[in-house]
């Protein structure tokens, strides 16, 4: 009976001794991901500013609403259904290319930066290995930032379309013809096209980070010049371009295969609201290019993850 009595308290203390030790095993990429978004609050605080800018534009812009709605048809040669998406599309295009140049930035900084203040010498020292820490860094430009751009984005959108609601309300006008685009299908849009830049782009941002864990200094220079030499010192000897056009294919060759951007008449669509018909995923998905980039992001990771491994602080 004593054996029973003394052995019951110490089994919910056994119990809650190990299930820390469980969680901690289970989750350390969790808790790296979200160590990353509080050391690096650019990463949302950057879009966000750049949409806050864009929404005080277009709030001053809506004291023309009103007039522009009635006299839409004679000043513009566009459909009307691709004048009402502009300011929406241009939101859209504007945190897209914010939220690149912070993923370009955050990729060269993220391993150089423990390094450069010793703190690689702390996280070195928790059970966290070294593949867990590069993919933590390497998930923010390739999910959490394409995440955050499509929520600040249909938010936008979302602010944008009441205050022109109300815009054309108060004023009375607008309201015998369309004064809105399909929000519902640009906002797919949009998902669509951050996740296709996020593939598209994995290379580069595998290849920063492999440059951040190597490089002393520099890491800007030391990423973007030695392709460039090479293009050049191609160009200069052989009077080739191959690696300059790949570079560009790598940049925006996106275009090309994941949108149809010309109709069933070859005509060029605009650019303002892409269609859900004119998405191309199958093309995209099977392009030999998307994948062989993301074999060399995958060698790049891999690279960078026994770069951090042996690499000393600075």
């Amino acid at each position: 009976m004593n054996t029973e009595l003394n052995a019951m308290p110490e089994s919910p203390l056994g119990s809650q001794a190990v299930a820390p030790a469980v969680m901690s095993e289970t989750r350390p990429l969790y808790w790296s991901i979200r160590r990353e978004l509080w050391e690096n609050r650019s990463i949302y605080i950057a879009p966000l500013a750049v949409a806050a800018v864009y929404l005080f534009g277009f709030l001053i812009s809506l004291f023309w609403v009103p007039r522009s709605m009635r006299g839409m048809g004679a000043h513009h040669s566009l459909p009307p259904i691709n004048v009402l998406a502009m300011p929406y599309s241009h939101a859209s295009m504007l945190i897209m290319l914010i939220s690149l140049l912070v993923g370009i930035f955050y990729s060269l900084d993220a391993l150089h930066s423990e390094r450069r203040d010793r703190s690689i010498l702390f996280w070195k020292s928790l059970p966290v290995s070294d593949l867990t820490t590069v993919l933590s860094k390497a998930s923010i430009p390739l999910v959490v930032l394409p995440l955050v751009t499509f929520a600040i984005t249909v938010a936008l959108h979302l602010i944008m379309l009441l205050l022109n609601a109300a815009v054309l309300l108060v004023s009375g006008s607008g309201t015998a013809m369309p004064w809105a685009p399909p929000l519902f299908e640009m906002e797919l849009v949009t998902l669509y096209a951050t996740g296709v830049l996020a593939l598209w782009h994995a290379p580069f941002y595998g290849w920063f980070l492999l440059v951040s864990g190597w490089a002393r200094r520099a890491t800007f220079l030391w990423a973007v010049l030695p392709p460039l030499a090479l293009a050049a010192t191609e160009y200069i000897a052989f009077h080739t371009s191959y690696l300059g056009s790949l570079l560009q294919d790598r940049l925006f060759g996106f275009a090309a295969r994941a949108f149809d951007l010309k109709d069933k008449n070859g005509v060029p669509i605009d650019a303002h609201f892409i269609p859900l018909a004119q998405l191309a995923p199958g093309r995209f998905l099977s392009s030999p290019s998307l994948w062989i980039g993301l074999v060399f992001a995958a060698i790049f990771l891999a690279a960078a993850v026994r770069m951090r491994r042996y690499r000393d602080p600075l």
